[in-house]
């Protein structure tokens, strides 16, 4: 009934986090009812994505002309402070505090069975070898592990902490400002910043 078009748009788009094949249909026949402008303006934005690089240190996106992001090539920032986190949206609620001066992890959605996907550990081991290479001591001053604090998040954490503690002096976990159960990228920034200052 509908055409391969159409089913084909629908395929993908239900892939993607909070759509399911509903809502992709609705995107579709919503794109196509704004016209052949709108269309060609949203398949140029999905383009451009093509643009858009992953950083091989902390694995933030990025379109800078150097393989490494802004914050990674930023000199003001520490250099032995790593933050591992989720999801780059988390990363970008952390930024707005403006109270972390160190540098980042984005580890990736992470499963709720508590096992690290493949190249999760990958991402690790990036980290590890910065660490090494690159710390006088070869140990970091403070890794901090900011998951969700959800069920889920704690386990994890604690695979992530197995993970590197050999790797750092100090490893710390957000303070619990954030509510059990609630998410980093939705929390305001007020409790953003108390919870890195309350680090524990």
């Amino acid at each position: 009934m509908l055409p391969e078009e159409i089913k084909k748009f629908i395929e993908e788009f239900e892939k993607l986090p909070s759509i399911g094949p509903r809502q992709a249909t609705r995107l579709a026949f919503r794109l196509i009812g704004g016209g052949q402008a709108k269309l060609a303006e949203m398949a140029n934005a999905v383009s451009g994505l093509k643009k858009v690089k992953i950083c091989p240190r902390c694995f933030f996106v990025h379109s800078q002309k150097t393989d490494v992001c802004s914050i990674c090539a930023e000199s003001t920032r520490a250099n032995d402070v790593f933050m591992v986190i989720e999801k780059e949206t988390d990363l970008m609620s952390i930024e707005r505090t403006k109270k972390y001066r160190g540098k980042y992890l984005v580890l990736g959605e992470l499963t709720k069975s508590g096992v690290l996907e493949p190249w999760q550990k990958l991402r690790l081991n990036a980290l590890k070898k910065i660490i090494t290479d690159e710390m006088s001591d070869k140990m970091a001053k403070e890794i901090i592990i900011a998951l969700n604090p959800t069920t889920y998040g704690d386990l994890n954490a604690s695979l992530i902490e197995k993970e590197l503690k050999n790797y750092s002096h100090k490893m710390s976990r957000l303070g619990r400002g954030i509510p059990t159960g609630g998410e980093i990228e939705f929390a305001d920034e007020e409790t953003l910043s108390h919870s890195l200052t309350r680090r524990e």
